[in-house]
């Protein structure tokens, strides 16, 4: 077990260096140059070749592309800087805290919300196989994967608008502050993205379960006159959780992808909408700053899946 979990640990900083340098590689090679995007404002044909080398020199440009990504790492390492904001002319890392616990919410919210609807589902569906209840439970699970949640999610907005006069809270209160606010704005974007992630959950965890269900060992515990929520919270869903976890850290880079998408329907000032503000005002720092903790996320929830093998599956410890 302290092996598996050293290995995993090791494997981080490496997947982290790898995902900053694919990071820093895209934002340069996005079109334009940074100088002219600053002088966008102004008469920028009219700047002399000095005053943009000024900037350059001022902003590390002037220098190889190898050292530009040498200085961006250390700071970010060392000091946790990701520069300046070109438009907002205020620290990225500044920025996005401010907008990180909106998206952190958001997510997590989804997330549970896709783990609790597609197991409970799942194992409901694995229990009463080829009856009314399963039919059911994996025609929602098709349709739930075949609706674009960004079209659903416009949908929520505009129908219940024009029927019945609701639109969702406009403010976002802090969630210790005022939690029922907190809530009214997160909870229906958060079961729009969390939709189509459950389909997939209630899906992997039918198969699973089937399978489980099917073994020696759940035979002998039906034999042995125990009780049926025993056997199938203690030996049948802890051995099916294995590829479900597996499928939950595969499904994070979607769901953050689905963040940028749904905030701006619903107006969230989280990550997703600083993003697409960035991308719009061709911020460089701004993108590859969110890229960045987007990557982070995805690294840290996939580690956390990992050494959860260690606890499911006595494989992992005993090795």
């Amino acid at each position: 077990m302290q092996t598996f979990i050293i290995r995993r640990l090791i494997a981080v900083p490496i997947t982290i260096l790898i995902s900053s340098f694919i990071v820093f590689a895209v934002t340069r090679m996005m079109p334009g140059k940074l100088v002219d995007l600053i002088l966008t404002a102004t008469d920028y044909d009219l700047v002399d070749d000095e005053v943009r080398a000024a900037i350059a020199k001022r902003l590390g440009l002037d220098l190889p592309i190898p050292q530009q990504y040498l200085n961006w790492i250390s700071d970010l390492v060392l000091r946790g800087d990701l520069g300046l904001s070109l438009n907002k002319e205020i620290p990225v890392m500044d920025e996005i805290l401010r907008h990180l616990p909106n998206t952190a919410e958001l997510g997590t919210l989804a997330l549970l919300f896709a783990c609790v609807l597609g197991l409970t589902v799942g194992i409901f569906s694995a229990l009463r196989p080829e009856s009314l209840g399963d039919h059911l439970a994996r025609g929602g699970a098709i349709l739930g994967l075949a609706i674009p949640g960004f079209w659903l999610g416009t949908l929520a907005v505009v129908l219940p608008s024009l029927w019945w006069g609701w639109t969702p809270p406009l403010e976002v209160a802090p969630l210790f502050e005022d939690p029922w606010l907190n809530l009214q704005k997160y909870w229906l974007p958060a079961a729009i993205l969390g939709l189509a992630y459950s389909a997939v959950i209630m899906r992997m965890t039918r198969t699973m379960m089937l399978e489980v269900l099917n073994q020696d060992y759940i035979r002998t515990a039906w034999a042995k006159g125990q009780r049926e929520h025993v056997i199938i919270l203690r030996h049948a869903l802890k051995n099916a959780m294995i590829p479900v976890i597996s499928l939950i850290g595969l499904l994070t880079p979607t769901l953050v992808g689905g963040t940028v998408i749904i905030e701006n329907i619903f107006n969230i000032p989280g990550l997703g909408s600083l993003l697409l503000e960035a991308i719009g005002g061709r911020d460089h720092p701004m993108i590859s700053g969110i890229f960045m903790i987007f990557a982070l996320i995805i690294i840290s929830v996939n580690l956390m899946v990992d050494l959860s093998y260690g606890f499911l599956d006595p494989k992992v410890r005993y090795e």
